[in-house]
């Protein structure tokens, strides 16, 4: 595939793993390695139509303010396609724990079918629910399809709620809506929240800040993602396995380029 259609079929791209979105950007990017002008506007481009993507946001800064771009181009990919928070989770999670999950995440996705002892409250948020059930059934994981109106009483019946967030800030985190309801319920009855945070999710204040500027809507309670703060967080979850979110947010290594947010470009 040639990479600017490389680019294109990025950019178009709907609902895709935050890895997947990662490394088709690196094999599209590879080919502008001495054209820095060119790979400004392509990073810019990929940023702009894949707004909730922290990962690219982190990705197109490494890349950005690298002094040998091609050779940070593949450095990047390869740590996003080695991120071990799947793995960690897994272990991470209490013997016969019922957690409670909102939509089809990614990284807990990948974790769940990793312990037979788990059973799964999976909240109808976009309607995908019903097909993360299926997988998971298909794995040997006990899980139930729970209609948002249930959600309360889900994470009431709840071990820990697993929540997942493509982009995190220093004082909240970007969700699937939903999400903010269900961590208020968790805290008000005690039962702890975890933030699935893997590789390039925590982002330094500027970038989430141009991040965070584009996904913001007129009408939140129409939008697919929502912002919820940081403080209903009890742990996070990420390559270092369970932290707390002070120690979570120690390791931003997000450079700052606020070159990805010049603008729109089509």
């Amino acid at each position: 595939m040639h990479p600017i259609e490389r680019l294109r079929y990025v950019a178009r791209a709907s609902g895709a793993p935050q890895r997947a979105l990662v490394q088709e950007t690196a094999a599209a990017l590879a080919s502008f390695g001495s054209d820095p002008q060119g790979l400004v506007t392509a990073c810019r481009r990929i940023v702009s139509r894949q707004p909730t993507s922290g990962p690219l946001v982190w990705f197109g800064a490494r890349v950005l303010t690298a002094g040998d771009a091609s050779s940070e181009i593949w450095a990047a990919a390869g740590e996003m396609q080695a991120d071990p928070t799947a793995g960690l989770l897994a272990h991470a999670l209490p013997e016969d724990a019922t957690v409670t999950v909102l939509g089809w995440p990614d990284e807990i996705a990948e974790a769940l079918p990793r312990r037979g002892d788990v059973e799964v409250m999976a909240i109808d948020t976009g309607g995908e629910a019903s097909g993360f059930v299926s997988r998971l059934w298909r794995s040997d994981v006990e899980a139930t399809d729970v209609p948002q109106a249930g959600l309360g009483a889900a994470v009431a019946a709840s071990t820990v709620v697993l929540l997942e967030s493509p982009a995190i800030g220093p004082t909240e985190f970007l969700a699937v809506s939903g999400s903010r309801a269900a961590a208020a319920v968790a805290r008000h009855a005690g039962i702890p929240v975890w933030l699935v945070a893997g590789v390039g999710r925590v982002l330094p204040q500027r970038m989430w800040d141009g991040l965070r500027d584009r996904v913001q809507v007129d009408d939140p309670w129409d939008a697919d993602d929502e912002i919820v703060p940081l403080d209903l967080v009890d742990r996070m979850i990420g390559p270092r396995g369970p932290e707390s979110v002070t120690e979570a947010l120690q390791r931003i290594d997000c450079p700052i380029a606020p070159e990805l947010f010049k603008g729109n470009i089509i």
